[in-house]
Order: structure tokens, then C-alpha cells, then sequence
């Protein structure tokens, strides 16, 4: 069973910045994707980033040029770099893993951390 830590959320100003982190705590860490989703209260969890075992990398228009995801595959830790964050970024970040191309959905869900980025 893999767990996922989030990390890095808390309150920012419109402009600011913020780095999420997620470590996993499987020590062997080839996940075929992983991706960060966030959540406002009464919506549907939406998809932000990910980023594959080949490298590549794939993004919601919305946060193209702004947001960064990487990984440090030593450290079992994907990273979301937000930057120019806008009060529409606000929301609960969950980090997602999958670990094989086989099958529909991610396998693995963390707990969620919390962005509010202030006007």
C-alpha cells in the first residue's frame, strides 16, 4: 500500500508563490503517472498536472506557464511549483499516483493540502 504526504500548502497573495511536495513512501518509485487535483468546496476535483515515467509532462490550459511539476525520484517526491498564483488557484491539492498504464483512475491518493491565495 503507497501512501502520499502533501506538503507546502498555505496562504499566498494573488502573485505569490508556493511549492507543493509529495513523497511517497514506497521506496522503490516508478510510477507509471503522477499527478497533483484540486478541489474547491461543492466542485468536482479537477486535474492540474502530471508528469510520467517517460519525463513528460501534461497541464490544464489554466496553469500552463504558471505551475511546474518535477520529481526527484531519489527522494520519492513530485513537486508542483505554483507561481503568479491567482484567488481562482485556491482550493484542496491532492496528489495522485498511478502506477501502471493498465487499468482506469489513479491508484493512490493523498490527504489533500490546502491553497488560498488571497486578492
Amino acid at each position: 500500500q503507497v501512501q502520499l504526504i502533501e506538503s507546502g500548502g498555505g496562504l499566498a497573495q494573488a502573485g505569490g508563490s508556493l511549492r507543493l511536495s509529495c513523497t511517497a513512501s514506497e521506496r522503490t518509485f516508478s510510477p507509471y503517472v503522477m499527478g497533483w487535483f484540486r478541489q474547491v468546496a461543492g466542485q468536482q476535483r479537477e486535474f492540474v498536472a502530471a508528469i510520467f515515467r517517460s519525463g513528460s509532462t501534461d497541464y490544464d490550459d489554466s496553469v500552463k506557464s504558471r505551475f511546474t511539476i518535477s520529481r526527484d525520484n531519489a527522494k520519492n517526491t513530485v513537486y508542483l511549483q505554483m507561481n503568479s498564483l491567482k484567488p481562482e488557484d485556491t482550493g484542496v491539492y491532492y496528489c495522485a499516483l498511478k502506477e501502471t498504464i493498465f487499468g482506469d483512475g489513479y491508484n493512490y491518493w493523498g490527504q489533500g493540502t490546502q491553497v488560498t491565495v488571497s486578492s
